[in-house]
């Protein structure tokens, strides 16, 4: 096992508990301060199209403070001139290796030693963008979801406190019904 895959020799932001928080409607402010310093930024490698997507996007749902964006990227190619411009300003890039999603490229922007922006970054016509998309515009316009996902959310947050990816995919369900129009 190489260094890099040692949790041991991750920073404590790699492991850090699982915590759900009320809703905070400066999140919406936030997300749109980040995608401004994020086009500014990469606008020298024509990354323009950002979206604020998860919970942190959608108003009064409960959801752990990080925000999280998407961006269109063209090339997995340009990862190096991506760090160039976001790792002195917090961000740390989170290889396919250890991120276990081969269709996005993970970014993990860092302050005060905790995850407070989350970057993932898709090619064109990425399948799990639109649905990104239609989940949150599905929540944003129907309360009733908002209120059952943030229950759902506060429950497998509190069974799942020291284990984010087992937090996460408990929540698939729920999503994939959403999506499928069964709730």
């Amino acid at each position: 096992m190489t260094d890099q895959m040692n949790p041991e020799n991750w920073p404590a932001w790699a492991t850090e508990p699982v915590e759900v928080v009320g809703a905070n409607p400066a999140w919406s402010a936030q997300a749109e301060e980040e995608i401004a310093q994020l086009r500014e930024l990469l606008k020298h490698l024509e990354i323009h199209t950002f979206e604020h997507i998860g919970s942190t996007s959608i108003p009064g749902l409960s959801a752990k403070p990080i925000i999280d964006l998407m961006g269109k990227v063209q090339s997995w190619d340009d990862m190096e001139r991506i760090a160039e411009k976001l790792n002195p300003v917090g961000w740390n890039y989170v290889p396919p290796e250890l991120d276990g999603r081969e269709y996005r490229r993970f970014w993990v922007k860092v302050k005060d030693g905790k995850r407070a922006v989350h970057l993932h970054l898709m090619r064109p016509d990425e399948e799990r963008w639109e649905r990104q998309i239609r989940f949150r515009d599905a929540l944003r316009s129907r309360p009733d979801l908002v209120k059952a996902y943030a229950e759902l959310k506060i429950k497998l947050a509190d069974e799942n406190k020291d284990d984010r990816e087992s937090y996460t995919t408990a929540k698939t369900e729920f999503i994939l019904k959403v999506l499928d129009g069964r709730l």
